[in-house]
């Protein structure tokens, strides 16, 4: 069963209970606990479930309740938020462990995780058929923009079913779009996101690679592009963790091989070539094999300086 919180939540009581009583929280890792902090912040009451049990006891210092299960925080919840890893967890929490069967009726799914589009569609349709409504509401902004409340969220929902989602969404983000009226749209967009942001961070390591092999100042090099027409907001936030050997992991090598895999998926489904995606795929994909796969996705340079010779393995 869920644990109280050590504070008192009146948010059940006033404001936004009028449309959801309780949101369950599944998933409480580096950007779901901010999440749902920031969701505790707005007022909303927030019961939440990780196999971290840190990760549940900081949920209960911010003000949530703390469940054992997934199926015990989704009880008579109106929204379940899935900050899970991929498709595999959220069909896991919400067939197997039962949330969505414990959910209130025509409660409302939230899904976030970066998903193929046709699992989507397929997740939506069960969840429909279980008397519920699947909200598709895939995340970009990483760490940074979790804690922030300042998360891009592309969501794809039938427009009544939006504007009852909408204050949830906007409690994490400060950017939400509706992209579209059927789930599997909003991880459409996420996928032309995530192409664009793996092929970006990729090019600025080779463009570094490149400089250091010629033994340019990479500081030099990076104040210099900056302020030029080759400047890129990835250049800009990943190119200063380039320049140093350990950053702070905002967003780790393994996410992209995951979500790069799911463009080239995606791109295969559609019969749409992707070369530019592919190559830079092979580069993450490298990185991790070396065993980076948890380090900050900047280290993708490491795999251009070992090829190009700059750095011993």
């Amino acid at each position: 069963m869920c644990r109280p919180s050590p504070f008192i939540n009146t948010a059940g009581r006033r404001g936004k209970e009028q449309y959801m009583n309780q949101v369950a929280f599944i998933g409480l890792g580096a950007m779901g606990l901010p999440m749902a902090s920031n969701l505790l912040a707005a007022r909303f009451p927030v019961a939440g479930f990780d196999m971290n049990p840190q990760a549940l006891a900081a949920l209960r210092q911010a003000g949530g309740r703390a469940c054992d299960s997934a199926r015990d925080a989704a009880a008579g919840a109106d929204a379940l938020v899935l900050m899970v890893v991929n498709a595999a967890q959220a069909e896991q929490v919400l067939f197997e462990d039962g949330a969505l069967e414990a959910l209130a009726d025509e409660a409302v799914v939230v899904l976030m995780a970066t998903c193929p589009s046709a699992v989507v569609t397929r997740l939506a349709e069960r969840v429909r058929r279980a008397g519920r409504q699947l909200v598709d509401a895939p995340v970009s902004g990483g760490v940074v923009g979790a804690r922030a409340g300042t998360l891009s969220i592309m969501t794809a929902a039938p427009a009544a079913i939006f504007e009852r989602i909408a204050p949830v969404l906007r409690a994490m983000g400060d950017k939400v779009f509706h992209v579209g009226e059927e789930p599997g749209q909003g991880a459409v967009v996420k996928t032309v996101n995530q192409l664009l942001c793996g092929v970006h961070i990729a090019a600025v390591a080779e463009a570094f690679s490149l400089a250091r092999k010629a033994g340019v100042d990479l500081q030099v090099l990076l104040e210099i592009m900056s302020g030029s027409a080759a400047s890129s907001w990835m250049l800009k936030d990943r190119g200063p963790r380039m320049l140093r050997d350990d950053p702070e992991v905002t967003s780790a090598i393994d996410i992209f091989v995951k979500d790069l895999g799911i463009v080239l998926a995606s791109g295969s489904d559609s019969r749409a070539a992707l070369p530019l995606a592919a190559a830079a795929h092979q580069m993450f994909l490298a990185t991790a094999g070396r065993g980076l796969g948890q380090a900050d996705d900047s280290q993708v340079i490491q795999s251009y300086d070992l090829i190009n010779g700059n750095r011993q393995a």
